[in-house]
């Protein structure tokens, strides 16, 4: 009896202190790196689906904006070709370019709140298709007028930023929200690298009419097209069908009233103003400005966008955080406010054709930290609770001059010739650097009256 009693008791002693009893040891050393080679491999497989199951909603959200912001990059650099292909003056070509951040303009909050209680998918997937109909009406326009009020719906279709930035939220926890933001900037920045490129390579200069522009145009329908069919296929829905109540957004108006009594909000939303009209009227105007001066056509301005792109990027994803760590967010916007309007300036005595890149990729350092930099300062300037409502308005702000930049601009190259515009651009940026000089002391005194209320 005490035989067996024994070989029962000493089994998970046999376990631990005779572990080569229980488990033979391998025969050989190569048994015993399969072994490991297989642990290692599962565990990176597991590594692998758990990322995959974490991060495929926001991969394929990526995708679709990559795809989408490719169609609409074709686009920007062909638009005052295209007009001017349907006979028309420097005003209705900048005109094209208001009327689409006009319907942006209207879109984006509508859109925003509709996206809240019906749901994402269905807000992506209308306008995506929408797109794919405005790309092939604009192929195959008639005439300028026309062609202006296809871009006028061309924006309400793409008023769709504020849905996506609301997916990539509903998808992320706190902690992951703002790094998941700026992988979504990325795909907008490669988008807008690569779309102009494309563009320039596939119009057709020697072809009659607006059929020079019509094959970009295709393309740029074919990849909203694909756009849509990935939210269909790889977009799952973040958010549950909620009513107009619970959806309900702070009031505009109550929130433009705060801004005003907060003199950093103030001075930062009249800064993006001021520089985002400076920036809407060299868009809307450079195409036809490098033409006039250098007799550059669609592919050489589709080619300036690469070199654009990269500078921006650099700055964003290598430059940024140390320069804000060590000089702080209103020196930083300061600075590229500055620089950004010493473009201008450079461009506007420029009459050497090889420097027109790298003073483009001056300007794109400059203009690169300057949008980071305000939702930045307003984030830090404003309470939790608001600083949505906040950073919707300074968007609202950014539209604003979106529509009246472009307007001025091409008034300007009309009546006094094509630098006028620049040197509107470089007028538009002193009182901005100006504005964010004078927000880097008020924040000082507000740190220091906060501090002596915490002593008091």
């Amino acid at each position: 009896m005490s035989k067996p009693d024994t070989s029962v008791a000493s089994t998970d002693d046999l376990a631990v202190s005779e572990p080569a009893s229980v488990i033979p040891a391998p025969e050989n050393e190569e048994d015993d790196d399969r072994d490991d080679r297989t642990f290692f491999r599962s565990r990176l497989l597991r590594n692998i689906r758990s990322a995959l199951k974490e991060n495929g909603p926001l991969a394929a959200m990526f995708a679709v904006v990559f795809v989408n912001l490719v169609g609409f990059g074709i686009v920007v650099p062909l638009m005052p070709f295209f007009a001017q292909s349907l006979k028309a003056q420097a005003w209705q070509v900048t005109l094209m370019f208001t009327t689409y951040s006009l319907g942006q303009f209207f879109a984006e909050p509508y859109f925003g709140r509709l996206s809240d209680r019906i749901g994402r998918k269905p807000i992506l997937i209308v306008t995506t298709a929408l797109s794919v109909l405005f790309y092939l009406l604009l192929a195959f326009s008639p005439n300028i007028w026309v062609a202006i009020l296809i871009r006028f719906f061309s924006g309400l279709s793409s008023g769709n930023i504020s849905t996506i930035q609301g997916y990539v939220s509903d998808v992320s926890p706190p902690e992951k929200r703002s790094g998941r933001m700026s992988l979504i900037g990325g795909a907008f920045s490669l988008g807008f690298i690569i779309g102009p490129f494309i563009g320039g390579m596939l119009s057709h200069e020697t072809a009659a009419g607006g059929s020079q522009f019509r094959l970009p145009l295709i393309g740029a329908a074919i990849l909203s097209a694909i756009a849509s069919f990935g939210v269909m296929l790889f977009i799952r829905e973040s958010r549950q069908r909620r009513t107009k109540a619970e959806a309900a957004q702070p009031n505009v108006l109550k929130t433009a009233q705060e801004a005003v009594r907060n003199p950093v909000i103030l001075r930062v939303i009249l800064a993006t103003l001021c520089y985002m009209a400076a920036f809407a009227g060299l868009e809307s105007t450079f195409g036809l400005w490098a033409e006039a001066r250098f007799h550059w056509g669609p592919k050489e301005i589709g080619a300036i966008f690469l070199p654009l792109g990269i500078a921006a990027a650099l700055m964003q994803m290598v430059f940024m955080r140390p320069l804000v760590r060590r000089y702080g967010e209103t020196k930083v916007l300061a600075t590229g406010l500055f620089v950004f309007g010493l473009s201008f300036v450079l461009q506007g005595v420029n009459s050497i054709n090889w420097l027109i890149v790298p003073i483009v990729m001056l300007g794109a350092l400059g203009q690169a930290v300057i949008f980071s930099s305000i939702c930045a300062i307003i984030s830090l300037s404003t309470p939790p609770d608001k600083q949505g409502a906040m950073l919707g308005l300074n968007m609202s702000a950014g539209a604003v001059a979106r529509i009246s930049g472009p307007m001025f601009a091409g008034f300007f190259f009309s009546v006094l010739g094509p630098d006028a515009a620049l040197w509107m651009g470089a007028g538009m940026t002193l009182p901005a650097a100006l504005l964010a000089l004078q927000v880097g002391k008020l924040r000082k005194q507000q740190a220091k009256l906060l501090a002596e209320q915490g002593q008091a």
